[in-house]
């Protein structure tokens, strides 16, 4: 059986604060066993005709000052509602510039304050995705966001930060595919963090809908 494809977005060239150099190898090692992992910084990859082939897209993609194409986004969200698996990492929620990928994620960014220690809290223990992750500590940046009210999302995970709690991954159901988002994911050494690795493994099989194994 041919080992099952994810396609990982992000930015090799101009990146401003989030290169897919380290990251790239990090989610590649983490997946290996699970799925052979393409990285591109292409967003053409994104078109319809180009995504159709992989079991899973992973978006790292670094647009705070752009926006994908009409055809670009036409192509994740058909993918998405076709039956594909979606997960969106940290600086991935700028695709929600535009407002159908806003949707197809579940929110939009609104801002953060400085990268600082976080405490990261499971809430959905019993998900497939939240199996085994316990809650841990680590160095991020505190994303906050704003949520579509039309998404009936899953809060997997929240973070504590100057008293208040937020979301730190969700997940959802669009169309037929699967949709998730992880908060951590800042710059290399978040995945390298055994809870990080452990929730992006099971966020995939989730995602892509691969047979549980006991």
């Amino acid at each position: 059986m041919d080992k099952r494809k994810c396609l990982l977005l992000g930015e090799y060239t101009h990146p401003r604060f989030h290169p897919l150099q380290g990251v790239d190898k990090q989610i590649t090692h983490v997946l290996n066993e699970l799925m052979t992992v393409q990285c591109t910084e292409n967003k053409k990859m994104m078109l319809a005709e180009n995504l159709g082939s992989y079991d899973l897209c992973i978006a790292y993609n670094e647009l705070w000052n752009e926006s994908v194409s009409p055809q670009q986004a036409s192509g994740l969200l058909s993918y998405v509602s076709g039956g594909g698996g979606l997960i969106v990492v940290h600086t991935g929620l700028s695709l929600a510039n535009r407002y159908e990928l806003a949707q197809l994620i579940g929110a939009k960014f609104t801002g953060h304050p400085p990268y600082t220690p976080l405490q990261f809290r499971v809430l959905a223990h019993d998900h497939d995705i939240m199996e085994g992750v316990e809650d841990f500590a680590l160095e991020e940046e505190p994303y906050r966001y704003e949520f579509d009210p039309f998404t009936e999302k899953t809060v997997l995970m929240e973070y504590e930060a100057d008293g208040e709690t937020w979301p730190a991954a969700w997940c959802h159901s669009y169309g037929l595919g699967r949709v998730v988002y992880l908060m951590p994911g800042h710059h290399e050494p978040s995945f390298r963090h055994p809870e990080v690795r452990k929730l992006l493994l099971q966020a995939a099989t989730w995602a892509a809908r691969i047979p549980h194994v006991q």
